[in-house]
């Protein structure tokens, strides 16, 4: 058996998230049915580094494979761009140790949430970025976001349905960044909890919009009540960006 790591790339807007569900289009089962075809009807269970939900976006998302195949990564690229839709893409192939795992072995990952700033809607970017036109004080919101910097226990970044109980994650990074009509967030962490980055994005935009003080940021982290931090951002302006291994 070889262990098989791929960077993908996915339109997340046709499906109802990552992982398998009944009755539902997800990138899991898209990705394992074009396997099960190639393996003549054999099912290969894929392991990802993490699940994004309904109408998320991938550019680096991880998963790895064991087959019996003996095939190069080229080729393994080729056949598996032939056989997924035109919404999932392969982007890499290597061949991995066999102790690899995407999810476990996971260091890092960012995400990016895209912001679409302009008086008027983009009928090209709906499914693409969250349309905002509203004045924000950028500055405001670079502020907030340096509460969030560093190791927090994120219960109310967090939506209420997770079933993780150690909420605790570090951040070591927040960007947020003008391009004529854009605001592009992004962070860099050790992992996310359900819905934080979302929650965050719509926390910040509250700042920005002043409905909350920078400083307020503290306070709602310290509370661990996820009813008072902002709404949570629609899914269709998030992307997983990239994600680390190592150092």
């Amino acid at each position: 058996m070889e262990r098989v790591k791929c960077i993908i790339a996915y339109d997340g807007t046709n499906f109802s998230g990552y992982q398998v569900q009944p009755n539902k289009r997800t990138v899991q089962s898209e990705i394992e049915g074009a396997l099960k075809k190639m393996h003549k009807g054999y099912e290969v269970k894929i392991v990802a580094s993490g699940r994004t939900d309904a109408k998320v976006h991938a550019l680096g998302q991880v998963i790895h494979f064991d087959s019996t195949f003996t095939i190069s990564p080229d080729r393994w690229k080729q056949a598996l761009n032939a056989l997924f839709p035109d919404d999932i893409q392969v982007k890499s192939v290597e061949i991995a140790d066999s102790g690899f795992h995407a999810r476990y072995d996971v260091s890092a990952k960012e995400y990016r949430y895209k912001l679409l700033t302009s008086h008027e809607g983009n009928v090209f970017e709906r499914n693409y970025s969250y349309h905002y036109p509203y004045p924000l004080d950028l500055d405001a919101m670079r502020k907030a976001a340096d509460y969030l910097v560093g190791t927090h226990d994120f219960s109310s970044f967090c939506a209420s349905r997770t079933g993780v109980k150690d909420k605790v994650r570090t951040i070591t990074h927040i960007q947020i960044e003008k391009q004529t009509d854009e605001l592009i967030f992004s962070f860099l962490g050790n992992g996310f909890l359900y819905n934080m980055v979302r929650i965050l994005v719509g926390t910040l935009l509250d700042v920005g919009r002043g409905a909350i003080p920078p400083f307020e940021v503290k306070n709602i982290l310290a509370s661990r009540d996820r009813t008072l931090a902002g709404k949570t951002a629609p899914g269709q302006g998030l992307y997983l960006w990239k994600v680390f291994y190592g150092d």
